[in-house]
C-alpha cells in the first residue's frame, strides 16, 4: 500500500487538467497516500483547482538550465522517501530518469526494450483517445478505478439563464511558435455581434496573454451600447476566478486551449474551436462538449504530421451562423 506517490506530467495548465482523473482514481483508491505532482513552472496554479494534490514539485524542463533541473528531479526524488512514480512522459529516456529516481515501484508508457526491462509495468501508449483516457491508463496497474473526466472544485451555483463566456484567446507560446488555433479578433466580434442579436447576454474574458486580441475586439464593438455585453477582462485574480465565472456560464465558447478543459471540469457546456488539432484527443464524447470545425479533408494536421500550423487555415473557415445555432 504506497504512502507517498510522486506523480510527473509536464506541460500547460491543460495537460494537467487533463491529468486530473488519473490523480483521482489514486487518491479514491489510497485515501491517506501523499500525492506530489512534478510540472513545471507555468502551470502551479492547478494546486489552486483541486484538492487531489498534497504537493507539487517544479521543474523548469523548458528553461536555460534543462538539465540541471532534471538533475534537481532526480535529487528531490530520492530525497523524498516515495513508494511509486508515475510519469506521463512519451520520450524513450523517461525510463531512464525514473530509474535514476531510486523509486522501487515505477509506471509510464511503453517506449520500446529499455522502458519495459526499466520499469516496473510499461503501459501501452495510446495516442488516438481523449487524452485524459490516454494518462489514466498509467494507474490501472494500480488501481481498478475509473474517472472518465477531470473535475474541478468549484462550489455549485445557479447557471445565469441565456448568459455565453466567451475566451477568445489562446497561450502565449501557441503564437510564438507559428501555431494559430483561433479565429482573428475580428471574428470573434463579429460571432459577439449575432449572439447579442439573438438576445444572449455575451461575457468577454482572457488572460494576461489575450489583451491585444482583447482590445482588437473592444475596439470592433466600441459601437455596441447594449446591456447585454460585458467585458470582465482584468476581473480575475487567478485560474479560480474563471473556473468559476465558467461555472455559472450556460456556455462557454473558447479555442482549443485550457479554459476549454476548465469548462469541461466545471461541467459547463463547452462550444471549443478546433483547427488544425484533434478534438477526438482533446475534448471527451458527451453531448455537452461541442467541436467548432470545419470538416475540410487536411484537419486535423497538427502535432500528427506537422509542428506549426499552414498558411491558409481553410479549418478555421467556420459558419458563424451554425456555432450561434449550437450556442
Amino acid at each position: 500500500m504506497p504512502k507517498n506517490i510522486l506523480l510527473i506530467n509536464f506541460g500547460g495548465i491543460g495537460d494537467e487538467i487533463l491529468f486530473l482523473p488519473a490523480v483521482s482514481s489514486l487518491k479514491k483508491t489510497f485515501h491517506d497516500a501523499k500525492i506530489t505532482l512534478c510540472l513545471e513552472p507555468r502551470s502551479r496554479s492547478i494546486k489552486d483547482l483541486t484538492n487531489l494534490i498534497d504537493d507539487v514539485l517544479l521543474i523548469d524542463i523548458k528553461g536555460k538550465n534543462k538539465y540541471i533541473e532534471l538533475l534537481k528531479l532526480v535529487k528531490e526524488a530520492r530525497n523524498g522517501k516515495f513508494d511509486v512514480v508515475i510519469s506521463s512522459g512519451g520520450n524513450k529516456l523517461i525510463s531512464i530518469l525514473l530509474f535514476l529516481t531510486g523509486i522501487k515501484e515505477r509506471y509510464g508508457f511503453d517506449t520500446g526494450k529499455l522502458s519495459r526491462f526499466l520499469l516496473t509495468k510499461a503501459v501501452k501508449l495510446n495516442k488516438n483517445c481523449y487524452a485524459s483516457r490516454m494518462y489514466h491508463e498509467l494507474v490501472t496497474p494500480l488501481t481498478d478505478v475509473v474517472t472518465e473526466l477531470p473535475h474541478i472544485d468549484v462550489q455549485e451555483c445557479e447557471k445565469e439563464k441565456g448568459s455565453v463566456l466567451v475566451h477568445p484567446g489562446v497561450s502565449r507560446i501557441s503564437v510564438v511558435k507559428n501555431i494559430i488555433k483561433t479565429w482573428k479578433p475580428e471574428v470573434w466580434a463579429e460571432l459577439i455581434r449575432r449572439l447579442l442579436d439573438r438576445g444572449k447576454k455575451v461575457y468577454l474574458i482572457g488572460g494576461p496573454d489575450d489583451e491585444e486580441c482583447i482590445k482588437t475586439v473592444l475596439d470592433i464593438l466600441k459601437d455596441v451600447s447594449s446591456e447585454n455585453f460585458v467585458n470582465l477582462y482584468g476581473t480575475t485574480k487567478n485560474i479560480m476566478d474563471f473556473a468559476k465565472l465558467a461555472k455559472r456560464a450556460e456556455v462557454l465558447i473558447c479555442s482549443d486551449s485550457a479554459p476549454m478543459h476548465i469548462g469541461v471540469a466545471v461541467g459547463t457546456k463547452t462550444l471549443g474551436l478546433f483547427g488544425p488539432t484533434d478534438e477526438k484527443k482533446l475534448l471527451p464524447e458527451n453531448e455537452l462538449f461541442i467541436p467548432i470545425k470545419n470538416n475540410c479533408g487536411c484537419r486535423p494536421c497538427l502535432w500528427d504530421k506537422r509542428q506549426t500550423t499552414c498558411e491558409s487555415l481553410k479549418c478555421l473557415e467556420i459558419d458563424l451562423d451554425r456555432v450561434v445555432e449550437l450556442v
